[in-house]
């Protein structure tokens, strides 16, 4: 999957200015996966258990978005939906990948919905996972997520209270591996002026107007964990209004790490969706 002994890092290819960091396995139609935004998230850790199983069937390209991993940073660089857009859509002209299924997660969701809308021809399926892109009120569990500071305790108890359901999955060695992840240089930095107080905003900026997704006739699937604290479950039934060829899987006993509390139903159902006739 990578060239370094960083499983973290993989391949590189430049994309909206960017030397962009990206994984990449399998063959076959392309699957763009687009990770979330917690702190020190990269596409590794975001789909380190996803990619292994749909690389069976597909070429799985999971690159680390503007301003986190080991995608550069460059100073003065202002994150917006915009440029997000442009920036994945680059990664896929660079590879020469003309169009793709889409997996996006939280933030990687609200991404997707933005590129489907503007770029309907470079994607086909859709797995919409946690995802934002529509108005909500801004949660507590999203707002201690974008207004996270480093330290071992704020790391373990944003997991244990927001990200999992199954607090037995919260062990020392993620606590510490989250926690030493989002102090690497440059990370937080980046981070922190990503996502500033007051916090709504953010959510509306991320958004794709609702008169806009309707218009979408790709075959979309909603995947969202029940009792998830980040993102309510009311945005994926939502979607599901609104896009008319779709599909909601709820998963009880599940907060927001729904591809990792329920990996492999996740993996069969993401698997199975885009294999179907």
């Amino acid at each position: 999957m990578t060239t370094s002994s960083n499983p973290e890092i993989g391949k590189s290819v430049m994309s909206a200015g960017l030397n962009t960091n990206y994984l990449e396995e399998g063959t076959g139609y392309p699957v763009m996966m687009l990770h979330g935004s917690g702190p020190g998230v990269t596409a590794y850790a975001n789909w380190r258990l996803t990619i292994p199983a749909l690389s069976n069937n597909f070429r799985v390209i999971a690159p680390d978005a503007a301003g986190f991993g080991y995608t550069e940073r460059k100073e003065g660089q202002k994150f917006t939906l915009d440029f997000w857009v442009e920036h994945m859509v680059g990664v896929m002209d660079a590879l020469k990948i003309e169009k793709a299924h889409f997996v996006g997660n939280s933030f990687g969701g609200a991404l997707t919905m933005a590129i489907a809308t503007r770029y309907p021809d470079r994607v086909d399926r859709i797995v919409m996972m946690g995802a934002a892109g529509l108005s909500f009120e801004l949660t507590e569990g999203l707002d201690t997520v974008w207004g996270h500071e480093p330290s071992l305790e704020n790391a373990r108890e944003m997991m244990e209270k927001y990200f999992a359901y199954n607090n037995d999955l919260i062990g020392d060695d993620l606590v510490k591996s989250r926690y030493e992840a989002s102090i690497r240089p440059g990370f937080h930095e980046t981070f922190s002026a990503m996502f500033p107080a007051p916090r709504q905003r953010h959510i509306e900026a991320l958004g794709t107007p609702e008169s806009e997704i309707a218009k979408l006739t790709n075959r979309t699937l909603m995947v969202h964990g029940r009792d998830d604290q980040v993102i309510p479950v009311e945005c994926s039934l939502r979607y599901n209004q609104l896009l008319v060829n779709s599909d909601v899987h709820i998963f009880g006993c599940c907060g927001h790490w729904t591809q990792i509390e329920k990996k492999d139903a996740f993996n069969r159902l993401v698997s199975d969706f885009f294999l179907a006739d």
